[in-house]
Parts: C-alpha cells; sequence; structure tokens
C-alpha cells in the first residue's frame, strides 16, 4: 500500500520531489484469487490433457493389439488360404488327371463308335452294291439275249425284276434307280418291236423268187407263144402250116417295148445268171446283217435289192410287182427292228454306285 494510505495526507506546503513511476506491471496488482483460479484451470486443463492422453494412450494400445489380432488372423488366414489353395491345386491336377483320361476315353468310344458305323454303312453300302451290282448284270446280259433274239421280253422280264429287289431293299437313295427302271419299262413297253423270225422268213422268201422273176429286157410269154389256131378249123395243108410257123417267127424276131433303164435293156442273156445270182447275195447280206443285229447294213443291203428289182425286172410282170411288195414290207420292217435300249436305268446304277 502507498504511504497516503499508511500515514494520512501530505502537507500542501511540503514540497514533493519528481518520481519517476514505473508503468503498472498488468497483474501486479490483481488478486490472489485470480491466480489461484488460473492455476485450478491449468491444472484442470492439464489433468484433462492427461486424462485424454491417458485414453488416447488406451485407445492406442487397444488398436494395437486389434491389429496384432487382426494381423495373426490375417497371417492365420494366409496360411488357411496358401493350405487351400495348394489343396485346390491339388484338386485341380487331379481334376485335370480325370479329365485328362476321360477324353482319352472318350475319344476310343467316340473312335469305336465311328468305326462301328463305318463297319454299318460298309456293310449296308457292300450290300448295296452287290445288288446294285447284280442288277447291272442282269441288265447287260438281258440287253444281249434282246440283240440275239431280237425280242424286248428278256428286258422287260430283267427290269421287273430289278424294280422288284429295289422296292425290297427299301433304300432311299436307291429311289432314282426305281424310276429310272420305271420309265424305261414304260419306253419299252410303248416301243414298236419288228418280227425278226417272219422278217428273215420274207427274206428268205424274197431270195427264193429271184430264179422267177423275168427280166426287163426278156421276150415275154405272149410273144413267145405261137398264136392260138381255132380248133375248128379243119386241118390246113402242110404249106399253110409252114407259111404260119414262119410268120410266127417273124413276128418273135421283133418286139417293141419301153424300158425306161439302159442298163436292163444292156444285159445279155448270159449274164442274166450273174444279176440274179448277184440279187440273191444282197438278200443273203441283209439276212445276215439282221442275225448280227447290223440293222443299218441290213437295211442297205434291202434297198439296194429292191433297186435292182426295180431297175433290172420286168415291172409289168406280176411276180415282179409282188417281189416288189414283199422288198417293200421287208424294208419298212427294218426301220422298227432296232431294240431300245436301258442306257438311263444303267447311268443311274453307274451313279448310285459312284454314291452320289
Amino acid at each position: 500500500m502507498s504511504a497516503a494510505q499508511d500515514g494520512g495526507a501530505v502537507p500542501a506546503e511540503t514540497p514533493v520531489a519528481a518520481v519517476d513511476v514505473a508503468p503498472p506491471v498488468p497483474g501486479a496488482g490483481a488478486p490472489a484469487g485470480v491466480s489461484r483460479a488460473a492455476f485450478l484451470a491449468t491444472s484442470v486443463v492439464a489433468g484433462l490433457s492427461l486424462v485424454a492422453a491417458l485414453l488416447l494412450w488406451q485407445k492406442l494400445a487397444n488398436i494395437q493389439e486389434q491389429l496384432a489380432r487382426q494381423s495373426q488372423d490375417a497371417g492365420s488366414n494366409a496360411v488357411e488360404a496358401r493350405t487351400l489353395a495348394r489343396q485346390a491345386q491339388d484338386l485341380a491336377r487331379d481334376t485335370a488327371a480325370r479329365q485328362a483320361v476321360l477324353d482319352t476315353r472318350l475319344g476310343e468310344v467316340a473312335l469305336q463308335r465311328a468305326q462301328v458305323e463305318e463297319l454299318v454303312q460298309s456293310m449296308s453300302r457292300s450290300r448295296d452294291e452287290n445288288l446294285l451290282a447284280d442288277i447291272e448284270s442282269g441288265l447287260r446280259l438281258a440287253q444281249q439275249q434282246a440283240q440275239l433274239t431280237g425280242s424286248a421280253e428278256p428286258l422287260l422280264a430283267s427290269l421287273r425284276t430289278a424294280d422288284q429287289r429295289l422296292e425290297r431293299a427299301g433304300q432311299p437313295r436307291l429311289s432314282r434307280v426305281r424310276a429310272a427302271v420305271q420309265r424305261d419299262i414304260d419306253r419299252i413297253k410303248g416301243a414298236s418291236v419288228a418280227d425278226v423270225p417272219g422278217l428273215l422268213a420274207r427274206i428268205d422268201e424274197l431270195a427264193r423268187q429271184v430264179d422267177e422273176l423275168p427280166l426287163a429286157n426278156a421276150v415275154s410269154a405272149a410273144h413267145a407263144q405261137p398264136l392260138p389256131r381255132n380248133a375248128a378249123t379243119p386241118a390246113r395243108r402242110w404249106w399253110d402250116k409252114a407259111l404260119a410257123d414262119i410268120a410266127d417267127q417273124a413276128r418273135a424276131l421283133v418286139r417293141v417295148s419301153r424300158i425306161d433303164t439302159p442298163e436292163a435293156a444292156l444285159v445279155a442273156p448270159d449274164q442274166a445268171f450273174f444279176l440274179r445270182e448277184n440279187l440273191k447275195l444282197k438278200l443273203l447280206n441283209a439276212r445276215l446283217s439282221l442275225l448280227s443285229r447290223q440293222v443299218e447294213s441290213a437295211r442297205s443291203d434291202a434297198a439296194a435289192a429292191g433297186v435292182a428289182l426295180q431297175k433290172y425286172f420286168d415291172p409289168a410282170s406280176r411276180r415282179t410287182q409282188a417281189a416288189l411288195a414283199l422288198a417293200q414290207q421287208v424294208q419298212a420292217q427294218l426301220k422298227s427292228v432296232e431294240i431300245p435300249r436301258v442306257d438311263e436305268t444303267l447311268a443311274a446304277l453307274t451313279t448310285a454306285q459312284a454314291g452320289r
């Protein structure tokens, strides 16, 4: 406290020396309660800080302990995971080995199945191929028989048999062959085939008549024989009879006739034999060509024989006219003597045997 508070007021007449007064220090004159409050506050704050630090330390310890446990659990899990991974790898290797074995067995089974299917198909194909080969050989043999006999019946019989066998087989891939067989049957039924035995008989008859045909330049019987005498006329005297015979002979020496072809007029009597034999040879060649199924050659020889009949023999004779009619019949029948073929069926059989 100051001196004025302790001793009272200072007299006015007493001089006071100048004193330097320092500025007041903050808190210097503060009461002691304020210091205690600050100390207490500081203590509380320090205590709270200590408590907080303890709590933080405890919490950090808990966190570290938890992290340690988690790390330990993670390590255990990692060990367990490695164990499981190792087991999974072993299982995967075992599964892969089993899969490889199964694949191998499956491949063997597939190979065996393919072999069995191939064997079955081979057996079926072999049966079908044997059937087709048998049908083809039968048709070719029937074709040869038809060519030799001049009849289509062997072909029709063979085609009908082939159709029945194909129907019993019941293979869908042979349906085209059966359709071709049906078409050939219909075509052969509708075809007109000549009667070869009858045709041969006509050729033989024509060859037999050649010797009896009169040539175009030969003296006819009407000019050769003497004029008929009346039976009721009384017997002539010998000179009348001699004159009549001389007159008949004179009439026979001169004959007027029309011959369109000069070759017929130039045929000498001694050449008539060779002409007839040549005509017979042409007819025999036509017969042999027909028997050997050379239809074109037979047609050519028959046509040449017909031309010779028209050219060298008397067209006014009935025998020549009958021979010409017979030759025309032979030529007309030779146009239809060709035996139908089964080329469509044979082509279908070849295609089926090739597997197409």
